[in-house]
């Protein structure tokens, strides 16, 4: 699954490397956002500062990387027993769609692939597990001077086994 997700990621990056030069001589195309997360999974809420990175190629499509940690855990009761859950890190690459309805405002859709690891404590004990996902979403964004902004979104992520909400708002930056 590795393979196919670094295989998805450099065919995408190929395929918009001439737009990307191309997009070098009117503006670099770069964009970073930090912000919180809310994450809302199998009765777990957890938050966390999330980062984004990201290059468009062009008004209607882009590439991003995504990182998250962990910093609002939840306190859950499993089988008669309370565990403390947190979320340690998450990442994810993505494929970036934008629909622009304004001078500055973007609708945003995005299809991706990431990981997520959890902690559970209880009783004294730690337990930790990695999850991979297919990851998709939809949401907007608003640059007020055409460089500083806000984003907000929603993506679904989609664990073997079950699947995750997360709500993100943020700042965003155009370079």
């Amino acid at each position: 699954m590795k393979a196919l997700f670094a295989a998805a990621s450099v065919a995408a990056l190929v395929s918009i490397a001439p737009a990307m030069a191309q997009a070098q001589t009117t503006g670099s195309g770069v964009y970073g956002t930090l912000g919180y997360s809310q994450t809302d999974g199998s009765g777990v809420d957890l938050g966390a500062i999330q980062g984004r990175v990201g290059y468009r190629a062009n008004p209607w499509l882009g590439v991003e990387a995504e990182g998250a940690l962990g910093v609002k855990d939840d306190d859950v009761t499993i089988g008669g027993t309370d565990v403390d859950v947190e979320m340690k890190h998450q990442a994810a690459a993505y494929v970036v769609g934008f629909a622009p309805v304004g001078a500055n405002t973007d609708l945003i859709a995005r299809f991706g692939y990431g990981t997520t690891k959890l902690k559970g404590k209880y009783n004294g004990i730690e337990v930790s597990d990695d999850g991979e996902s297919w990851n998709y979403g939809l949401g907007a964004q608003h640059h007020f001077d055409g460089v500083n902004g806000v984003r907000v979104d929603w993506t679904r992520h989609d664990f073997d086994g079950g699947n995750a909400d997360v709500w993100s708002v943020g700042y965003t930056r155009k370079f």
